[in-house]
């Protein structure tokens, strides 16, 4: 069974502390036969343009949305591929054959950044809230929707 239950832990360093999603990783790693795969150094390509039409359907669908709405459960201790979870997201309702390439790129990235996890820094004052956004205007050049996105940190560490 393949649960969120005991995803996160919290591990006090010598620093702060820290949250990780180690076992998760693991666990989603071994239910879609990853556990093996050869990392990779970036969770997507700067050249990846995905649209709606590219590709052919894959031959299972619901695999695709299976290890997506894993993936959405790592973005809470892993903000660095908030953007590709999202951008993946939006194909589920007919991924194509393309997609799945880049859905499998994700835990190949995430299993060469498994130890890693969000470190909060001990201060001896208040961890400053900061928050950064961004956004376009009709951006996209296939239905021209615009994009927005948004980086908020705790102290030094990007927490979203």
């Amino acid at each position: 069974m393949f649960t969120t239950s005991s995803a996160w832990k919290s591990s006090h360093t010598t620093f702060g502390f820290m949250l990780s999603q180690h076992k998760y990783i693991n666990d989603l790693l071994t239910r879609f036969q990853m556990h093996e795969a050869r990392p990779t150094p970036t969770p997507l390509t700067s050249t990846t343009r995905l649209t709606l039409s590219t590709g052919t359907q894959p031959a299972d669908a619901t695999l695709y949305r299976q290890v997506v709405g894993a993936l959405q459960y790592l973005v809470t201790t892993f903000p660095d591929v908030s953007f590709v979870v999202n951008k993946l997201s939006q194909y589920m309702h007919a991924p194509t054959n393309e997609h799945w390439q880049h859905v499998k790129r994700l835990p190949r990235y995430i299993a060469g950044t498994r130890t890693v996890g969000l470190q909060i820094r001990r201060q001896s004052t208040p961890l400053p809230l900061r928050v950064f956004s961004d956004s376009n205007l009709a951006g996209d050049l296939e239905d021209r929707t615009s994009t927005s996105g948004f980086l908020i940190y705790l102290g030094d560490t990007l927490v979203s």
